[in-house]
């Protein structure tokens, strides 16, 4: 059994900037000693015979075949835009740049 001590738990809290109460040490010192344990369970069944998985059942991608179908006209869009200039868009400058 794993136990994560109330000295380590502020040690980590203070290296991460973090204000606990002596009360939340408790708990949290409590709560990440039963997260050990599970870890510590999961690395006993972990074997190298079984494969690592990230998903309990396979995974596939669907993906649609790549079709050619009608595109907008560029013209006709460019035509509802509040502004454009040499076939695109005209947006406000914003960094400062020429």
């Amino acid at each position: 059994m794993s136990t994560i001590s109330t000295a380590e738990v502020a040690r980590v809290a203070g290296l991460a900037r973090i204000a606990l109460t002596d009360e939340e040490i408790e708990r949290f010192a409590g709560e990440l000693g039963v997260i050990a344990d599970s870890i510590a369970k999961v690395s006993e069944v972990a074997t190298p015979d079984i494969p690592a998985t990230s998903h309990p059942l396979p995974m596939v991608n669907v993906m649609r075949p790549d079709e050619v179908c009608p595109t907008l006209d560029r013209d006709e869009v460019l035509a509802a835009a509040p502004q454009s200039e040499d076939g695109q868009f005209k947006v406000a400058q914003i960094l400062g740049e020429e």
